[in-house]
Order: C-alpha cells, then structure tokens, then sequence
C-alpha cells in the first residue's frame, strides 16, 4: 500500500536567516546573502575570491560551548536546523525505534579535518584531538541527530556532492513508505568556506570573482553571470507518514511525492550538455510521484550561476517539458543564498513547500540582462502561482555526475 508522506517540521540556518522563517521572509524580500570575508586567511593566501555567503548567525551564538567544541561546524550546523524543525514539528512522541534520520552533506567535517592536519605537523601526534576522526566523518552529523533524538530506526548518509541533500529527502521517503521508519528527520548540512576550497573552486573558474560587488556576485540565468558563490548552513525536515501525523494532529506544509536520482556517466565535475541524465531524473520524479510534466506549477531550478551549468539545465528541462519550461515560474534560489553544496536541496525543498503553500515563487534576484540561452521564467518579483492543488520540483545536481529531483505538492 502506498503511503501519503508529509512534512511537518522545517528548520534552516543559512546566510539570509537563522531560522527557517527568516530565510523565507528574507528570501522573498529579495537579500543578498553574499558579504565579503573578514578573516586573516582571506590575505594571508592571497585569495582570488574574497567573499562568500557565510550563515548569519554563528553556531557559537547558539549552542553550549561544550557541545559546539565536540562537533565539527558541519554538525553544528546540522543540530541547530534539526532542533528547530523538530520543535517546529511539535517535538513529536514516536518510539525510537520508529524514528529515523537521512542527513546528507558533501563534503563533511572539512575544518576538523585539516585543522586537525595542521595540529599534528606543528605540534605532534600528542596533540590530535581524540575526536577527531569523529568529529571529522561524513556520517558525523546523521550520528549526533541519531544521538540527540534517540533515533534508533536508522541513521544514514549520502555524500553525493551537491545532489546530496535532495537524495536524503528522496531516501527518506523511500524509507516510511517501506515501513523502516514512521518519522525521519531528512536534510543537509555544508561548512566548507575554508581557504582550500576557496581557493580550489577559485582555480577551476567556478566561483565568481565580483570582489567589487559581492551582493550581486549570483546571477543565475543572466548573460553576464562568471560563477558561484560558496555559501553555508543546514536545512532539516520532518517526514512522517499522513497516518502518523493525523493522529497526532500535526500540522502540514505539504506532501513529498517522490523523486528521481540517476548518474550522468559523462564527467566528473562538468554535467551531461545534452541533459540527458538531469531530464531522466525528472521523468523518474515525475513518474513516481503520480503527476505529469503539465501539472507541474513552479520549479526550484539548481541554477547555481555557473556559465555552463545554467543553459545546460535548461535543456534538461525542455526534454521534459517541452515549450511550456519558458511559462512555468522559476526560481534560483541560490543568487540570495549561496550555494550550500551538500545541503542546498534540503534548504530548497523548505523553499519549494513554502512557495505553495504561500502560492509564490520567489524572486530571483540580481537578474541583469537575461541569457537567451537560460530563457527560464525567472523574475525579480514574486511570481504567483495560482489555486487548487499545486506541483513543484527541485533539482539538484553535482560533481560526479549526480541528479536529483524531488516532487512536493500542496497541503490543499
């Protein structure tokens, strides 16, 4: 029997909002995340790129210290949006062993780690922290989660680059509908500004390199468009069956209805031109989540504002949709944010709900002139989205050729 899967909690820390609220009003008033970097490294390496869209409120300004100097930033990140999607939820009552958890990130404990490496070349072995290497795993903050809920039905990790979180929310409907679990707290999480991969993205021209002008560096789909901007925080929510919820009476954003995951085979940071894999993965969304490419109301596009990967997702999308991709309104949600990496598609599908549950797309923001080879429906302004039942996608897609998209409806 195939089961109804809602949402009920959300939580987002990123750089427009420490909570997920904030992220939505901000998103919708139209901010930029993107600020210069006000750390010693930024000139000590003499980095080309020198601002990012760092998460506004730090972790330390929200948790104990004895707690934060044991986590990782990744997982710190993690444990805030997941407390806040959790109580949003109304902290449910579910056995543990009926609790899961599918919390994705890309690259994971990236600061433990090389803090860690300098430690022991100055210091020695002696000075390692014990932690480390749990502090450090990819795993780490689905493990904390796991800990801090008692969630002992599963907890698991999927580390598919910018894919990533949008694969967890794909698993973890996956998961209740074949009965592992009847509460899961799926997202993702990304602390990776750190003068490596700054400086790593910097050197394969894929960040934007608007060091004059930072707030407007993200314009995905404009003709003038140079790249990425890092960004950073967590998204987190809360699945559970429609069965579970109702007799709780939780309250619900929305359903997720499915999604869609396929590989690309055809480079390991650059994505199929021809779209081929990212169209697969909406047909396969669109397939099991019961609806047809006609039904679809508004479309999270991964847009992150590179010159390649923005036109070629608009091809992906005209396999699917044909003609009617340039009337359905789109947002690149990104140009406010930053681009999160492994928890992106988390923080998206928060947006992706919001957006029908208020009947709005989001605006876009920093749009110029407009790429015609990115003739999507973005906009400055909200778009409205209309009545009745409504159908978004969110996509994601990341190096080593990985696509996800996911389906939400509307609670009504």
């Amino acid at each position: 029997m195939t089961k109804r899967i809602v949402v009920t909690g959300i939580g987002a820390t990123s750089a427009i909002g420490g909570t997920a609220p904030e992220n939505w009003t901000n998103l919708l008033a139209g901010q930029s995340g993107t600020r210069p970097l006000e750390h010693d490294w930024v000139q000590q390496y003499e980095l080309p790129v020198t601002f990012a869209a760092e998460a506004i409120v730090r972790p330390e300004e929200v948790l104990p210290r004895h707690e934060a100097k044991r986590l990782d930033p990744s997982s710190q990140f993690a444990l805030i949006a997941a407390r806040e999607a959790w109580a949003d939820a109304g902290s449910p009552e579910v056995a543990p062993e009926r609790l899961g958890v599918d919390f994705a990130t890309g690259i994971g404990g990236l600061w433990t780690l090389l803090d860690a490496w300098d430690t022991l070349r100055e210091k020695g072995p002696r000075r390692v922290m014990p932690l480390t290497v749990p502090m450090l795993m990819p795993n780490a903050a689905a493990g904390n989660l796991s800990l801090q809920f008692q969630a002992r039905a599963y907890a698991q990790t999927v580390v598919s680059a910018c894919a990533s979180s949008t694969e967890s929310i794909i698993h973890a409907f996956h998961h209740l509908q074949d009965g592992l679990a009847d509460v899961v707290i799926a997202g993702g999480t990304e602390s990776a500004i750190h003068p490596i991969t700054m400086a790593s993205f910097a050197s394969a021209q894929a960040l934007s390199r608007r060091n004059d002008d930072p707030a407007t560096a993200s314009r995905p789909g404009a003709i003038d468009r140079d790249g990425f901007v890092m960004g950073e925080g967590a998204a987190a929510l809360i699945l559970e069956t429609e069965e579970h919820a109702t007799a709780r009476g939780a309250k619900i954003y929305g359903y997720v209805l499915g999604g869609g995951v396929t590989a690309d085979a055809y480079h390991i940071t650059g994505n199929d031109p021809e779209g081929n894999g990212a169209a697969r993965a909406v047909t396969q969304a669109l397939e099991e989540a019961g609806i047809t490419a006609d039904q679809v109301a508004h479309i999270n596009a991964h847009a992150t504002s590179t010159p390649v990967g923005d036109p070629n997702e608009y091809v992906a999308l005209k396999k699917v949709f044909g003609d009617r991709i340039d009337e359905i309104p789109v947002s690149a949600t990104k140009a406010s944010t930053g681009h999160l990496l492994g928890g992106t598609g988390a923080l998206e599908a928060i947006f992706s709900l919001l957006a029908l549950r208020d009947r709005v797309a989001p605006p876009t923001i920093n749009m110029t002139e407009p790429d015609p080879a990115v003739p999507f429906k973005l906009s400055g302004e909200a778009q409205p989205l209309g009545d009745g039942q409504l159908y978004a996608i969110s996509n994601s897609f990341g190096f080593g050729g990985h696509n996800a998209v996911a389906v939400f409806a509307s609670a009504d």
